[in-house]
């Protein structure tokens, strides 16, 4: 099930951050139950980001549409769409997932802590209406969900790391309790992002937010 609003009053992104959904911009979620491992589902947020990555390329240039690990959509380097994969246990087994999806589709916020844009300000046509995104949205999250669950989550991180940006360049990864630097090497079979150190030492990411040169 598919659940979108014309205006979001207390939207909200990863760890607690408020989302602004205003006017023409398109707010939905994605409601359904699996039996899937809580681990498996974290990869979900790729499948989204390429369904969300399909619908800029229909509405502006493909070339300017990339993914930033790991949960952002860009276009042109500025972040017009993020993802947020919740999830929780099932009484019967299994797990409720709701995918959260917010695409800035005439406008974009006017104060974030990163460079943010709208797909109208690289069409020389009106912006798609949330009705029209959503539409094409749905279809292109069933088509890569679909292949996720026939072949699992390789070809998923493979189309996934063509449209990555960033990828081989030095970037900066925020965590909980700590700041590293280091280059981005690609991700994982589960997710988590590979990051080069100094020293030459390898360390996972799984959660955290990564910055290449951004403000």
């Amino acid at each position: 099930m598919w659940i979108t609003a014309s205006k979001q009053s207390a939207g909200r992104g990863r760890r607690g951050r408020n989302w602004e959904t205003g006017a023409g911009n398109l707010a939905a979620t994605f409601f359904y139950a699996t039996e899937r491992s809580a681990a498996e589902i974290a990869q979900l947020s790729f499948v989204a980001s390429l369904a969300v990555a399909d619908l800029a390329g229909f509405f502006v240039p493909a070339s300017l549409v990339s993914v930033k690990w790991p949960n952002d959509v860009l276009i042109a380097g500025k972040k017009t769409a993020g993802i947020l994969i919740e999830s929780s246990a099932r009484p019967g087994g299994g797990h409720w997932v709701a995918v959260g999806i917010g695409v800035n589709l005439a406008r974009a916020p006017a104060s974030t802590p990163y460079p943010a844009t709208a797909f109208s300000e690289h069409m020389r046509t009106p912006s798609p209406s949330p009705t029209d995104a959503l539409a094409t949205l749905v279809e292109r999250f069933d088509r890569w969900r679909s292949l996720w669950d026939r072949a699992g989550f390789s070809p998923i991180a493979e189309a996934w790391t063509i449209k990555a940006h960033g990828l081989g360049t030095p970037c900066t990864a925020r965590l909980a309790n700590e700041t590293i630097e280091g280059v981005a090497e690609g991700i994982d079979i589960d997710g988590a992002l590979r990051l080069r150190l100094a020293p030459g030492r390898l360390r996972r990411i799984t959660a955290g937010d990564v910055f290449f040169g951004d403000p």
